[in-house]
């Protein structure tokens, strides 16, 4: 079984679908189908369309009707999951001594995909709804009740009954003299650029690829991520534009750039083959994953592109940057995405804030 990737010939827009033995997996195909249809991002359906693959082949290998299966084989799943891809088709019990081979983030993500799938299909008529999700009253606590309480407050509230506890994890940041060391290391403007704009702005990578000369506000010292059509592939998650503040030593590099090694070449895209095939192209994804990839081992640093967005929001915290102005910045369509994900604190942090407040320095009890 295999993900496939397929291009719609009226519009060009990616997408992916579910391929077995038999040809296309169509149970997979109208869900992903839908994902397509609403305009879904092709990283997500292609996410989307891995996670089923990997539930399809482990009802392959045991047997197992989509439309039938229980609850107690979803925990068989998780199980199968675990296991490293080589020992999945095994029935003996795996030593506690061999590690999982998928982590509780991606077990939940896939089970999550599960999820959202049997619901599209209970919703066009198969009773299926209740595998992944249960029903319970959902009592609310306190004496605060939401707008229309007494229409919906008999109404079951649904919630994944399948999940697996996950250990927070704060994200790999980057050090100044690691930025420098990678930043040096570039053999070419562009890619010097590349990362100097991602650890100067906290763009994702997706959005640096999809950047256009009109994007860039030079007197202004600004640039604006908008989300538009990429030839690359490169999409921004937000729906919404946002304008981010630069250093003067970002622009200069940026005119550098141009001047040095664009020249007279025609064309919106801000990051293109300049040596490479075809020229004058916008660079893709694949393309950066094989420079970061170099660039790890002529280094010795462990980084990808994300790893300058985590140092940029978190350098900002550190500096009481208005937690609601580095939300913005991120464009995140929530502040509590922003709290949850960068708003963790080092032994460090919490020593600087303990000085800082006088704890070390005035004491009333003699230790």
């Amino acid at each position: 079984m295999r993900v496939s990737k397929v291009l719609d010939p009226a519009s060009n827009a990616v997408s992916f679908t579910l391929i077995g033995v038999n040809g296309v997996v169509e149970p997979a195909e109208r869900y992903l189908r839908y994902l397509a249809e609403t305009e879904r991002s092709p990283n997500t359906i292609k996410a989307h369309a891995h996670d089923l693959k990997d539930w399809f082949v482990f009802l392959g290998e045991h047997g197992l009707d989509w439309q039938s299966v229980k609850l107690e084989d979803v925990g068989a799943f998780i199980r199968w999951l675990r296991r490293p891809p080589d020992m999945r088709g095994q029935v003996f019990s795996v030593l506690p001594s061999i590690g999982h081979h998928c982590g509780e983030a991606t077990v939940n993500r896939k089970l999550s995909t599960v999820s959202i799938f049997y619901q599209h299909a209970a919703r066009h008529g198969l009773d299926l709804g209740e595998l992944i999700t249960c029903w319970d009253p959902g009592a609310r606590q306190g004496g605060w009740k939401p707008f229309l309480h007494h229409i919906s407050k008999g109404a079951a509230k649904q919630r994944r009954a399948v999940k697996l506890p996950v250990t927070s994890r704060i994200p790999r940041l980057l050090a100044p003299d690691e930025v420098q060391s990678i930043l040096d290391s570039c053999g070419h403007l562009r890619d010097r650029l590349l990362f100097a704009l991602l650890h100067d702005a906290g763009i994702r990578i997706g959005e640096a690829l999809g950047l256009r000369h009109e994007d860039i506000a030079v007197p202004e010292r600004e640039i604006t991520v908008r989300r538009r059509d990429n030839t690359n592939g490169a999409r921004t998650k937000s729906p919404h534009s946002r304008t981010i503040p630069v250093t003067v030593e970002l622009i200069r590099l940026y005119a550098d750039y141009l001047d040095v090694e664009y020249g007279d070449l025609d064309s919106d895209y801000v990051f293109v083959n300049l040596w490479g095939r075809p020229y004058g192209q916008a660079i893709t994804y694949a393309a950066v994953h094989d420079l970061v990839r170099r660039l790890r081992r002529q280094t010795g640093v462990a980084f990808d592109p994300h790893s300058f967005r985590h140092t940029y929001a978190t350098r900002l915290l550190r500096e009481n940057v208005p937690i609601e102005v580095v939300s913005k910045l991120l464009g995140h369509a929530s502040l509590t995405t922003t709290v949850k994900t960068y708003a963790h604190i080092s032994s460090d942090d919490a020593r600087r804030a303990l000085a800082d407040a006088g704890w070390f320095a005035s004491r009333t009890v003699t230790l």
